[in-house]
């Protein structure tokens, strides 16, 4: 904890939340709400952190707490460096702890291949996604719409994320989310394909109307629900392999 303090001057981003540094310890509040005057935020004591942790300003589940969905509209004062240690690991849990092992020579990273080689029961098959299939899935399932964590662990032809595209927060190994979207994407590879044939013209207007589907998701849809044919990252995924097709047929770029 004193070496990620030693981060803060004035202020630090930390992926949705901004912290000061004020004369009574820390100030905390979404980075939306930046320039709002206090007064005009709801004060969250740390008894409040968990609840803003656990749901969405709609009230939905969030089972990635690194999603880029953290209500806005609050701010907390901690007191001094326990209480700003507790609300960040309820916030984003475990960060500290993941940040100070990025800093030493050789962090605890671990490779795509290495991990789910050690799955078991329904998982197993998520070893059977080749180097290409894997680094779809990675790319799509920790997208920046999706996650702000920078993914470290590795996979075979795919680089780390740098800071500048995500935040300080490192993600040392493929999580529960991305496991289960790897599940359903070797089911999915699995089913008998259908030969489609497309325009340039086609594929183009194919893969606008992706990006407008992921612009103006279902609400409804649970952030996990993979079965979902309309699940974000799902819709991510399909639009990646559009997009690589279009690059490769040296199709012309959108307007």
């Amino acid at each position: 904890m004193q070496a990620f303090l030693a981060q803060i001057d004035h202020e630090l981003v930390l992926a949705q939340v901004l912290i000061r540094r004020v004369a009574t310890g820390y100030e905390l509040r979404h980075l939306a709400d930046r320039d709002r005057v206090a007064n005009t935020l709801r004060e969250l004591r740390l008894s409040d952190v968990r609840e803003i942790a656990q749901f969405t300003a709609s009230g939905a589940f969030r089972p990635l707490k690194a999603a880029p969905n953290l209500t806005a509209g609050w701010f907390l004062q901690a007191n001094d460096d326990d209480a700003l240690a507790t609300t960040l690991n309820q916030l984003y849990p475990g960060m500290i702890a993941d940040w100070f092992a990025v800093q030493s020579p050789r962090p605890p990273v671990t490779n795509y291949r290495e991990f789910t080689n050690r799955q078991s029961g329904m998982y197993r098959i998520t070893a059977m996604l080749d180097v290409n299939q894997a680094a779809q899935v990675a790319r799509a399932c920790c997208q920046e719409r999706f996650c702000l964590k920078r993914r470290i662990w590795t996979v075979d032809g795919l680089a780390p994320e740098p800071v500048e595209e995500k935040s300080l927060i490192p993600c040392l190994e493929p999580c529960a989310v991305l496991l289960e979207f790897a599940r359903k994407t070797m089911r999915m590879e699995q089913e008998k394909k259908i030969k489609l044939e497309l325009s340039p013209s086609e594929a183009l207007t194919t893969a606008a109307a992706l990006r407008t589907a992921l612009a103006h998701p279902d609400s409804n849809l649970r952030e996990a629900d993979f079965d979902a044919a309309g699940n974000p990252r799902r819709i991510q995924l399909l639009l990646d392999k559009i997009q690589l097709f279009a690059s490769a047929a040296e199709l012309p770029a959108e307007e």
